[in-house]
């Protein structure tokens, strides 16, 4: 793209617009800084990011203890809590106005299929998306910072092209984006999917503690089971860009009619119980 075409369309953004920057990596990853300097000159941009890293901690709220904000050295804001706790934060009185976009990441890894119900980049966006802002999840597919500057001028592109068609600052979406840690140049195009699905994750691992209590790790995440074409599996293996959007709505709808008989059944045997 020529420098003129740029400047011309950094020239038709909005200069008002606002973006809300969080993670799970915590406020020092190469990944949100990467992001808040791909973003800064976009939008005026905050950040509120966990102070530690909370990586699976998916859309957990702290309830039970007190929350502090503190100020960093390079004016990033962090909370001793989980990323959903650092949103609801920010929006619930810290900012002090309503951002027209959420961003979340960059992820030190993949959030694609089952992964996306645990993580905590996912909820930190998807707390923005329940608040009714827009909101963006970016993650790059393997661990290790490998090519982050090209992820991050993906994300700036793709923020400015949804700023431009005035997809930011009104009704709320939540979308899921991973990027392949690859060059920029080989980068293939953005893809539409649906999430995948893993087989289920491999066992727990155990170990005794110097008194002799046993102690439980979390195993590693099971291997693909659905990687079929249309699935971010699929399309992020093929070096693309893969982009899905998600809902909060759990519900199970194809089985409604199933279960309405069943709880027909359920109710009279309850009265005949009762009776």
């Amino acid at each position: 793209m020529s420098l003129v075409r740029r400047t011309l369309q950094w020239l038709s953004l909005p200069k008002d617009m606002k973006i809300l920057i969080s993670n799970d990596d915590g406020y020092q990853a190469p990944g949100i800084m990467a992001l808040y300097d791909a973003l800064k000159d976009v939008a005026d941009v905050e950040v509120v990011a966990p102070e530690q890293n909370n990586s699976a901690k998916s859309n957990a709220l702290t309830l039970h203890s007190p929350l502090t904000v503190t100020r960093a050295a390079n004016g990033f804001r962090f909370v001793n809590g989980t990323p959903a706790d650092c949103v609801h934060v920010a929006l619930t009185g810290l900012l002090g106005y309503r951002p027209d976009l959420v961003v979340s990441g960059i992820n030190n890894g993949a959030n694609m299929g089952d992964d996306t119900i645990y993580s905590g980049t996912v909820g930190a966006a998807m707390e923005g998306f329940l608040f009714g802002v827009p909101a963006i999840a970016f993650s790059q597919v393997q661990k290790g910072w490998g090519h982050l500057d090209a992820a991050t001028l993906k994300v700036r592109e793709l923020v400015q092209q949804m700023i431009q068609q005035q997809l930011v600052g009104h009704s709320p979406w939540l979308l899921n984006v991973n990027i392949p840690n690859l060059p920029l140049d080989r980068l293939g195009s953005v893809k539409l999917c649906r999430l995948g699905r893993r087989h289920a994750a491999e066992p727990v691992i155990t170990q005794l503690s110097p008194h002799g209590d046993t102690l439980y790790w979390i195993g590693s995440a099971g291997p693909v089971k659905d990687d079929g074409d249309g699935t971010d599996f699929h399309a992020t293996a093929g070096g693309h860009v893969s982009i899905t959007p998600l809902k909060v709505d759990l519900t199970d709808h194809d089985s409604l009619g199933y279960w309405a008989q069943t709880a027909a059944r359920l109710a009279t045997g309850d009265r005949k119980v009762v009776a």
